[in-house]
């Protein structure tokens, strides 16, 4: 029989955490797992902290639970009676001088309404124009094999709909932009309409149209929620799921090598110790896989490498109520590229979230940084407030400072699909087919969203799973076999 089979994952965010929770599910208390993170703390990027008298993330603040991996793993920790929906209702995007509503009906910027969209004022008269001949332009005769958002919605409907509508929300998610996002890969409902349809319009509405009905007794609700006390309430549920592992913090990972000639690893770490595994999970930023792996395959070290990211930062500050004139209707408000501003997106959390409801402060957070603008990070950090202080009372007629802030930033923070990124996963799962054993998971493949990187550790775990049950299965034939002769 096999001796107990051993995992390593590396990186302790969500991918990590999650894939072990999922292999104890699959393998229960027959596997070892050692999970390895550089920093002091599990989570990664989800922090929750205590700032302006409130538990706020200062992370990312919310989890899709429309996605079937996310809604599942909160009812598996029990989570469910902590759940918070959004009360506030809409965005909106800072164009031309105002906050204009973002029109309803619309996805990742395309409209399937007209009347809202004229209402919204995003568009000029002849903008509205341009994006209604999308319903009578002919078909396009050919489309690049991997073509970028832009070379799906700029020819349909015009520069207007794709610069102050899908601009702004796709780079508000990827912090990147979309005439160099692989459309396929960041939007693929996108892409399928531009493919199968004449008219992203009209296929749009033909889409929603044709779409089941929802079944009797369905669940409705928000599609994105957090947690009373934060995404932090998440992460801990995960950390004691773990709780009885060897979970090593503040020694990274610096190599990931084949132990001899047979089919396990050794994973060295900074501090001198080298842990031997039947399967390493690589749940880290590409670029960090690359150079684990680097030594023993260079050719899926250089697929990750070519995997490009974006530093990101988010700036949460407290104003006390009297500095805001009005009364904030909707989320928040995300900026189109063309305005020129350091904020990509900015969120009414004290709105958007009940729990975070104070009847004496209001709490902001705003994102910094998207590709082709880095211009925030030579800033020192009271100089990145005051310039975010200022663009905020351009957009919201604040009259009063911050009492409090607080910055978090992630140099590399996001990974970007652009195109060509399928291409460099196919690569990278060729060079993986030599290195059985060898596991990729987390933001920089199949999603950067939480809730991608709940269902692709899932995914991971059940492959893991399925191979070191099959090889225990031969190994318990052959010993009977062995028994009986």
């Amino acid at each position: 029989m096999l001796t107990q089979p051993r995992v390593v994952i590396v990186g302790g965010g969500i991918s990590g955490l999650a894939t072990a929770h999922y292999l104890h599910r699959r393998l229960g208390a027959d596997v070892q797992l050692s999970l390895v993170e550089g920093g002091t703390r599990l989570g990664g990027k989800i922090a929750t902290e205590r700032f302006g008298g409130h538990l706020v993330d200062v992370g990312p603040d919310a989890l899709m639970v429309r996605a079937p991996a996310a809604a599942a793993l909160v009812e598996d920790l029990g989570l469910g009676e902590f759940v918070v929906a959004p009360a506030g209702s809409g965005a909106r995007i800072w164009s031309r001088g105002a906050l204009r509503r973002l029109p309803a009906g619309t996805l990742f910027g395309i409209p399937d309404r007209l009347l809202p969209l004229m209402k919204s004022r995003l568009l000029s008269p002849l903008g509205l124009a341009r994006a209604a001949l999308d319903i009578v332009l002919p078909a396009r005769s050919s489309l690049p094999a991997d073509p970028t958002i832009a070379e799906l919605v700029r020819p349909r409907m015009g520069r207007q709909v794709f610069d102050r509508l899908v601009d702004p929300l796709l780079g508000g998610v990827h912090a990147g932009r979309a005439d160099e996002l692989s459309a396929r890969s960041t939007a693929p409902d996108i892409e399928a309409l531009g493919r199968d349809n004449r008219s992203l319009y009209l296929g749009l509405r033909r889409r929603r149209r044709n779409a089941p009905p929802k079944p009797a007794g369905a669940p409705g609700g928000a599609a994105l929620v957090t947690f009373s006390g934060g995404l932090a309430r998440l992460i801990d549920a995960l950390a004691d799921r773990v709780a009885g592992d060897d979970v090593r913090l503040g020694s990274a990972a610096v190599s990931v090598s084949r132990e001899g000639s047979g089919t396990g690893y050794l994973v060295a770490l900074a501090d001198g110790t080298v842990i031997p595994a039947d399967a390493v999970v690589l749940a880290t930023p590409a670029f960090v896989a690359a150079g684990l792996v680097a030594a023993e395959a260079p050719d899926l070290a250089a697929a990750l490498g070519g995997i490009p990211y974006v530093d990101v930062a988010t700036i949460c500050l407290a104003y006390p109520r009297s500095a805001v004139a009005h009364d904030l209707d909707g989320t928040g408000f995300l900026v189109p590229p063309e305005e020129g501003r350091l904020i990509v997106g900015c969120t009414w959390s004290s709105v958007k979230w009940p729990h975070l409801a104070d009847e004496n402060t209001v709490l902001i957070r705003c994102m910094v940084g998207r590709r082709r603008d880095q211009r925030w990070v030579s800033l020192d950090d009271d100089t990145l407030v005051s310039q975010v202080h200022a663009e905020l009372v351009e957009a919201m007629g604040l009259t009063g400072r911050p009492t409090e802030h607080h910055i978090e930033r992630w140099l590399q923070g996001m990974p970007q699909y652009v195109v060509g990124h399928e291409a460099r996963l196919a690569a990278a799962e060729e060079a993986l087919v030599r290195l059985p054993g060898i596991h990729l998971t987390g933001s920089a493949y199949r999603g950067v969203g939480l809730a991608s990187c709940v269902a692709d550790a899932e995914r991971t775990a059940g492959r893991i799973a399925q191979v070191l049950s099959d090889a225990q299965v031969l190994s318990d034939t052959r010993a009977r076999s062995e028994a009986s002769a």
